[in-house]
Order: C-alpha cells, then structure tokens, then sequence
C-alpha cells in the first residue's frame, strides 16, 4: 500500500508537470504571437518600402516629365504699351500667351506681289519671337503692309513688318508701327563677324533694349550692325526678289534719319504664314 509521503511526492511532481506544461504552452503561445506580430510588421514595412519606392519612382518619372516639360517651353514677357503712349501707328490686336513652345521648327512664308519670301525658323533660339510673329499672322496682322525701307549703303538691308504702311499713303509712313506690346531681344550674334550676313532675318528695334516690336529686315548684304537685334531665323527662298528691290534703289525718304528710303520697287505682303517644319 502506498505511504502518505509517497501520495504527497506523487501530487507534487503531478503539480510540478501540469505548471511546467503550462508554461511551455505559455511560451508557445507567446512565440506565436510574436511571430505573427513580427511577420505582420515585416509585411507592413515591405509594403511600405514597396509603395515608397514606387512613389519614388513615379515622383522621378513625373519629375522627369516636368523638366522635359518645362524644357520645352518658356515664359515670354509681354509688355503692353499703355494707351496713352501708343501712336495712330499702333495696331492693337492682343498679346500671345505668355507660355510659348521652344521645340521644333517653323518656315515662315511671306507672299508679296513680286512673289514668295521663305525663311527657317528654329523655336529653340527664338520662342517668344517666333510666337509673337505666330500669334500676329493668325491675326493678319501683316497683310496689305508694304516693305517701308530699303537700306543700299552701310548696311544692306530690306525692312517690312509696319502694319500702318498700307494704302496709297503709304509712302508718308514714318516706320514707327507696330502692335500694341513689345518683347526682350533674343539670340544676339555677340559671337558672330559679321553679325548679320547675306540671308539673316532680324528683328528691328528703337534702339533701346525690349523693343522688338513686329517689324523685321532682311539682310541682302552683309551687314556691320551692332549684335542687339534678334536674328530670328534664315532665308531659304526668295532672295532673288530682294535683290531686284535693291536695284532698284531707295527714294532717300530716311537718309537724314537712319538711312535708306522707301524702296522704289513696292514690295507688298499679301499674306505672312507660320508653319510648323
């Protein structure tokens, strides 16, 4: 028969194993826990860096686009003339959109009476001149004007582009027309000899900086001006019709002033197009 101690012993050890046990089960359990809650962590750091990092890669791809965007364009600053300095030679017909394209080319294509003058346009050098003359030929603004100064000495130059050099009268024109806004200067030849050679088409001004206006030369000779006037691209076609002009000589009309004179060949612009090349 088993002895009183020995029952204790036995309930003892009895104890001993059910608390070992669940202790075990315990740490089991808390093992469990743990894991699940260290995978759980795990996967939310995993996503997380998976969503940062597809962030990144987006945010750089749109960082990219943006810069390719904003390469391809430029913000041109328009200054309107007020009214109360404008002449009866200022045409008013709006300013462009101050956002203008910088990529590609364009040909611009001058019809006049004696025929074609084509010219290449490159966006990159010259986009605010390039989307002024644009915005100006959808508005028409260049049609019926006549070719106002013909330069033979000096320089040797064909100037057009005042919108008030229209009509019988024209030959009264003080070549001071132009639309009611004037831009910066671009693509200055500081670094060319000569700065303006035979088939460059530049932009005129006053003189003064930002103020290109509409009107623009063409040069039939080389030409020793100072680089501050914005070559807007190159005449490709129709050179042979400006030369003709020049041979035929000047009326002297502005020796005392600039030189030249209107030229005695009427040059009429029947119609000015920008097209893309």
């Amino acid at each position: 028969m088993t002895s009183t101690r020995e029952r204790q012993r036995a309930a003892a050890r009895a104890r001993l194993e059910k608390e070992m046990a669940e202790r075990a089960a315990r740490a089991r359990k808390r093992r469990q826990t743990q894991a699940v809650v260290g995978g759980g962590v795990a996967l939310l750091l995993v996503v997380a860096g998976t969503a940062w990092l597809v962030s990144s890669l987006i945010g750089d791809d749109s960082g990219t686009d943006n810069t390719a965007q904003n390469a391809s364009t430029v913000q041109c600053d328009w200054v309107e003339i007020p009214a109360d300095q404008r002449s009866p030679t200022t045409k008013d017909v709006g300013m462009p959109n101050v956002e203008q394209s910088r990529v590609g080319t364009q040909t611009m294509t001058i019809t006049t009476n004696l025929g074609p003058i084509t010219a290449r346009i490159d966006k990159s050098a010259v986009p605010c001149t390039a989307g002024s003359f644009t915005y100006l030929a959808e508005k028409n603004f260049f049609d019926n004007s006549k070719c106002h100064r013909l330069v033979t000495e000096g320089i040797q130059v064909l100037q057009c582009g005042d919108p008030s050099a229209t009509g019988k009268g024209w030959r009264d024109t003080d070549g001071t027309g132009g639309p009611s806004y004037r831009m910066a200067e671009e693509n200055l030849p500081t670094d060319k000899r000569p700065p303006y050679e035979a088939g460059v088409i530049a932009m005129a001004n006053s003189g003064q900086p930002a103020s290109t206006g509409s009107q623009f030369f063409i040069v039939y000779g080389d030409a020793q001006l100072d680089p501050a006037y914005t070559v807007l691209g190159t005449i490709t076609s129709g050179m042979d019709l400006v030369k003709e002009v020049a041979e035929a000589g000047d009326d002297g009309a502005f020796a005392e002033q600039a030189g030249g004179g209107h030229p005695k060949k009427e040059v009429v612009i029947t119609d000015l197009t920008m097209t893309d090349a």
